[in-house]
């Protein structure tokens, strides 16, 4: 018999993240604005696209940004000022360990390759529980709520959409899981996170 899947996302489901924390901590670095940072960078050919995956590899993920802002922007400042936004969830987590009793388990958050490459400085809790299971949707090419990445994703792990639940804090990434035919959870706390993962664990 083939294992249940059990697809996580990161933020704000696994750890709380604050955007603007982030963003005061991207300001601090560079010196711009908020309002200068959505501009140059976090919007559809920005951000957006780095998590589709069409800046392919980290040296172009960090190549793109900074020629977007104008600026150099040290590596290793970026990755803390991204990990300064992140606070673990202990709940969430051991609900994802009873995930792990039950079936596979594997991490699908929208990030670009650079966030791909310091996942596990990034999310240290999660290394013990997802082992070498840790992706961002720009390994896969394409981000959520797009089908084509959770396609992706039943295909590497070899999965029917029947045998997969995925789990997210936004409804329109639900949404994308739900219309491929994947058994999809709005995130709300991590005591009904954990009920849903034990009622699909126990499907036939």
């Amino acid at each position: 018999m083939t294992a249940k899947l059990f697809i996580f996302d990161m933020d704000d489901v696994l750890y709380d993240y604050d955007w603007r924390v982030r963003m005061a901590g991207m300001t601090e670095l560079t010196g711009l604005s908020l309002a200068d940072m959505r501009r140059l960078w976090w919007h559809d050919e920005g951000e957006w696209a780095a998590e589709a995956g069409v800046f392919a590899t980290p040296e172009a993920y960090l190549d793109a940004f900074q020629k977007a802002i104008g600026m150099t922007v040290d590596e290793a400042e970026w990755v803390r000022v991204r990990a300064s936004a992140m606070t673990p969830r202990p709940e969430s987590i051991a609900a994802v360990r009873r995930a792990a009793e039950l079936g596979d388990i594997t991490l699908l958050t929208n990030n670009g390759a650079l966030s791909a490459k310091h996942l596990r400085a990034l999310a240290p809790e999660l290394v013990p529980v997802f082992g070498d299971h840790l992706f961002t949707s720009s390994d896969y090419g394409a981000r959520k709520p797009d089908p084509v990445v959770f396609e992706r994703v039943l295909a590497r792990y070899g999965r029917d959409a029947s045998e997969a639940f995925f789990v997210d804090d936004m409804a329109v990434n639900v949404a994308g899981a739900a219309s491929i035919g994947i058994t999809a959870h709005l995130y709300r706390s991590p005591a009904a996170m954990l009920a849903a993962i034990e009622g699909f664990g126990a499907t036939a």
